[in-house]
């Protein structure tokens, strides 16, 4: 039996496309060293893959910044604004990607969404009414040769046709219907070229059919791969679907002339079914994803092969073994973690371990017959991995869990009387001014991090500096003229990964990086057991900076969904066990942090919306059952003049705006500045009770908002919200940012509500 993998991490085993990158951006590096840089990534995964022994491998799965970007960019879906820039193609991209400032122009980046349930996120394209979709690019012809030329077949994967019709955002009067024979002309033109190049299969990804299609939806994908199909020549196209089942399309899917369809059977709850109930065409490959491509936990060979005898009792005769998505969302190599033990390590397997896990599934899978698969090594090796895991349990956390009452869910007084008597406290300016959380994490607030952690400096020595950090950032609030102020988080590496270090049940690794968009990783910490507090986490910071300032400071907490989604989850406990643990544990800081004189207390959950269904016709699957409520069990505790705040970023809002509101804060600001605050609309269609803040400027650009920007955003931002409840914050935290342009960004944001206070 074959193998396959759906696409590879692209940032480098030790994030080398990042520092390149970020070189580049500062002009530290010229556009050749980048492109050396990443040839040299792609030859690395290309190697890893091709020793493996991994028989379908991706080309064109390498991205700068992200591969619907990329598509854009080869399709001609590049806007006007940009094009007039006269820049390069690669900084036009750049533009895109983070927008531009300086001698040829000033425009915003493309808007910014996460990739259906996960936490990459993706460019949205926008299509105008002048837009002239053709193949102009070359990249994925470019990388299979490259890959050709290393001594390694691929299969060059590209977005599809239609699920980069549905993520766009059409800007004019024209929609899909109006651009489909020019996608039709563009994707059939991919083919002839793959073709004449001899290239034995291409992949085109369309992960929008595992959401609810509608007939229009189905008729769409049907013309457009009825026609673009009948171009393939010799080449054979693979359909890959990733992140939930084809339920809806499935008879049309295996009806059209693909010749191989991959299905996750990770993620699909009705995958296995439908091939059970339907059958699978005899001359289709299946291509089936039983490896999960998004969580560290080693493969279960006797659940997988489970699946796949099933599929082949089904009528499936022809199966590759695959990775349920693209390995994007995992880390590189456990060979880069030293300080975890073997007792732990054995339970893991990233990117690269996932490729020799596939092929002893392999090995496994043609032994199905008379199950011969039982008496080989790596199978009882692999089955030793199951039968338990020390220091996972927690008998003390699962009471505290199963001694939670109705009543802890519910914060009294209701919201009407607690911002009454909150107006009356806090006594802010109308449209009050704040910041999400951090401020730029410089070059000294890094090394001082590596040096305490290599026990280089001492504890007092460090604690010395960040507090140092923190009193400059409350002076720079005051001289700026914020109302509501916050200590900069320089004490903190992540937002997750902070909170887990300082939680019992957690693992953390040393190099385990994922990309969640462009230049930006993350390492999410591994719950590995049962989760509690060990002690205050956050309240000696908060505390010394409300010392510092007469003005209120917020506490920052990370809530409990978001460290969930965030963290790569347990897999031998629910969700929802896992997510209330979490909860109780920043309920005690929530408590904690209010008696020690806080009263704003932001907890913030930007990671919401990941773990929802991607079918509304799967929300009846309780999550937002237990996860508006765990939200609910971290605040309900405090009185009735402390503020709660939350925060949410970069997802689709506005279908759970009802659920966003029974979360029941005081205060919830959105990223909004991306997507054009489009999500006024749903909040004014439901009576949003909760005061808010809609993100007035895009903090994952350099570029600075003018004032005159600011004030025209705050304008919209008027005729949908009730002055009242209206607040004044970036998008999201300023991590990222550089001082100069943080402060200016700032200034200019605080000036923009002084003219708005003005005008009332």
């Amino acid at each position: 039996m074959k193998t396959a993998v759906v696409g590879f991490p692209r940032v480098g085993k030790n994030r080398e496309l990042k520092f390149a990158t970020e070189k580049y951006f500062k002009g530290e590096i010229g556009e050749q060293e980048l492109l050396n840089e990443a040839a040299q990534i792609r030859k690395y995964n290309l190697s890893k893959e091709n020793a493996a022994g991994i028989d379908y491998i991706s080309s064109g799965d390498f991205s700068f910044y992200d591969g619907i970007l990329d598509t854009a960019f080869a399709l001609n879906v590049i806007p006007a604004r940009y094009k007039a820039l006269g820049l390069s193609n690669l900084d036009t991209y750049f533009a895109m990607a983070r927008g531009y400032q300086g001698e040829k122009g000033n425009v915003k980046a493309l808007a910014m969404k996460k990739w259906f349930n996960t936490n990459y996120h993706y460019l949205v394209p926008e299509i105008d009414d002048d837009t002239e979709v053709k193949l102009v690019g070359t990249k994925l012809f470019d990388e299979y040769d490259e890959a050709l030329a290393n001594g390694v077949l691929t299969k060059p994967v590209i977005a599809g046709p239609f699920t980069f019709l549905k993520l766009a955002r059409f800007t004019g009067r024209k929609n899909i219907a109006d651009y489909t024979d020019a996608f039709i002309k563009a994707y059939s033109e991919i083919l002839v070229k793959v073709s004449e190049k001899n290239v034995k299969w291409i992949q085109f990804d369309e992960p929008f059919l595992v959401r609810d299609l509608t007939e229009d939806d189905k008729k769409t994908f049907v013309s457009l791969y009825e026609k673009i199909l009948s171009s393939k020549g010799e080449v054979k196209v693979l359909l890959q679907t990733y992140f939930g089942d084809v339920r809806d399309i499935y008879s049309e899917l295996t009806g059209l002339s693909f010749d191989g369809i991959g299905l996750d059977f990770v993620e699909g709850r009705k995958t296995l079914e439908l091939v059970e109930k339907n059958g699978f065409p005899k001359d289709k490959i299946l291509f089936a994803g039983v490896l999960n491509g998004k969580n560290i936990w080693r493969n279960n060979y006797k659940a997988s092969l489970n699946v796949i005898g099933k599929l082949q009792t089904a009528g499936a005769e022809n199966i590759v073994i695959s990775t349920s998505c693209s390995l994007l969302h995992v880390p590189y190599t456990l060979e880069s973690e030293t300080k975890l033990t073997q007792e732990y390590i054995k339970h893991f397997s990233f990117a690269e371990e996932k490729l020799l896990e596939l092929k002893e599934l392999a090995v496994c899978a043609d032994a199905l017959a008379g199950d011969a698969y039982k008496e080989l090594d790596i199978y009882k090796k692999n089955e030793l991995l199951f039968t338990g895991r020390v220091n996972s349990a927690d008998e003390k956390v699962q009471e505290r869990v199963r001694n939670i009452k109705a009543s802890d869910y519910t914060r009294l007084p209701e919201f009407a009387e607690r911002e009454k008597i909150q107006k009356e406290s806090f006594a802010l300016p109308l449209f009050p001014t704040t910041t999400i959380g951090s401020f730029p994490q410089t070059a000294d607030v890094k090394t001082e991090r590596k040096l305490f952690r290599k026990g280089e400096i001492s504890e007092e020595e460090y604690k010395t500096f960040v507090k140092k950090k923190i009193a400059d950032c409350i002076k720079l609030q005051e001289e700026i003229g914020l109302d509501v102020l916050v200590h900069g988080e320089y004490e903190r590496n992540d937002m997750v990964e902070y909170f887990g270090e300082n939680l019992e049940g957690y693992l953390f690794t040393e190099k385990a990086w994922v990309q969640s968009y462009g230049t930006r990783c993350v390492k999410p910490p591994i719950i590995w057991g049962d989760v509690s507090r060990k002690k205050p986490i956050t309240v000696e910071w908060s505390v010394y900076a409300d010392s510092c300032t007469d003005k209120p400071v917020k506490g920052m907490l990370t809530g409990p969904v978001t460290i969930l989604n965030w963290s790569f989850p347990r897999e031998d406990i629910s969700l929802k066990e896992s997510t209330l643990q979490i909860a109780l544990a920043i309920r005690d800081e929530v408590l904690d942090l209010e008696a020690n004189g806080i009263k704003i207390i932001q907890i913030d959950e930007a990671a919401l919306r990941e773990k929802l269904p991607l079918r509304k016709s799967d929300w009846n699957s309780e999550y937002l059952d237990w996860a508006i409520p765990a939200f609910r069990l971290v605040q309900s505790g405090v009185k009735a003049d402390t503020q709660i705040h939350t925060h949410m970023c970069y997802s689709e809002f506005t279908d759970i705006i009802p659920a966003i509101d029974a979360m029941d804060a005081d205060v919830i600001t959105f990223e909004a500045s991306r997507s054009d605050l489009l999500i006024l609309d749903s909040l004014k269609e439901n009576n949003f009770k909760t005061e808010v803040g809609p993100g007035v400027y895009d903090i994952h650009s350099p570029r600075v908002p003018s004032v005159e920007e600011i004030v025209n955003a705050l304008k919209l931002m008027r005729e949908k919200l009730d002055d009242h409840k209206l607040w004044i914050n970036p998008d999201c935290g300023l991590k990222t940012r550089g001082e100069t342009e943080t402060k200016a960004s700032l200034i200019n944001m605080v000036e923009a509500a002084k003219i708005l206070r003005e005008s009332v």
